[in-house]
């Protein structure tokens, strides 16, 4: 069986066309040192496997995590401030073009509306966008990747969305749900156990964010890199990506 990484090509920009094949079957000892950079919620619910089973296989590589803004990652790995990130982006939202930044797609994260219990939406099959408009929104800031999606689509679906609280961390926006102060659009990864009080929708269509693996194009050959990035799109899929 190839394990090799799975290395797709990108749905709004290109990007170097790099040939792994022949290096990444290759039984490299990985070592030295390997820099990475994840959004929150993946450094949450995708990163700590992705960094034990790192630690487990390759004890002479030493991998360091920290938490980035996708926005931020791309020119983070094109300066070489980090060797490796997570980042992910959404069809009308995608991640800025670098010149000489490679990437791999490690799978799709589904988005559900959340609202409080006893919302008039809850319980209900699916909810489309259109029937959102008069809804009180909890996101993120402004700047963040989430919260222009979301203005964008709803602008998209008609109109202008009431947003009244701001939040950068999922936990705070779920607390504010169970609250009854709003409603949200927050993805799963990492999202974990809704509270008491919130309930999941199903949105239809389902918004879905892709989360990629970008690295310096000159650094593919780097076995770590490849290690790195098969571990990524292993543990996406056990994390419930698809």
């Amino acid at each position: 069986m190839n394990s090799s990484p799975n290395f797709a090509t990108p749905r709004t920009r290109p990007t170097p066309t790099i040939h792994f094949q022949a290096t990444l079957g290759r039984p490299t000892k990985k070592t030295g040192r390997l820099s990475i950079g994840a959004f929150a919620s993946a450094a949450r619910g995708l990163l700590p496997g992705v960094l034990a089973g790192l630690e487990r296989d390759h004890p002479a590589l030493e991998v360091r995590l920290t938490e980035v803004d996708p926005h931020l990652s791309v020119d983070l790995v094109a300066k070489g401030v980090i060797d490796l990130a997570v980042a992910h982006d959404w069809d009308i939202a995608p991640l800025p073009a670098a010149e000489g930044v490679a990437q791999a797609v490690i799978g799709d994260d589904r988005c559900d509306l959340l609202v409080p219990e006893g919302h008039r939406l809850a319980g209900r099959e699916a909810v489309r966008r259109e029937e959102l408009a008069k809804e009180r929104w909890i996101c993120q800031p402004p700047g963040r990747v989430c919260h222009d999606w979301l203005v964008r689509t709803l602008r998209a679906a008609g109109y202008e969305p009431d947003i009244r609280h701001q939040a950068e961390e999922n936990h705070t926006q779920l607390a504010l749900l169970a609250a009854g102060l709003g409603v949200a659009m927050i993805p799963r990864l990492g999202r974990g156990p809704l509270p008491a009080g919130v309930v999941a929708v199903p949105l239809d269509p389902v918004p879905v964010r892709r989360l990629y693996a970008l690295w310096r194009a000159g650094a593919a050959r780097r076995p770590a890199i490849t290690a790195a990035v098969t571990a990524l799109q292993a543990h996406g899929a056990t994390a419930g990506l698809t």
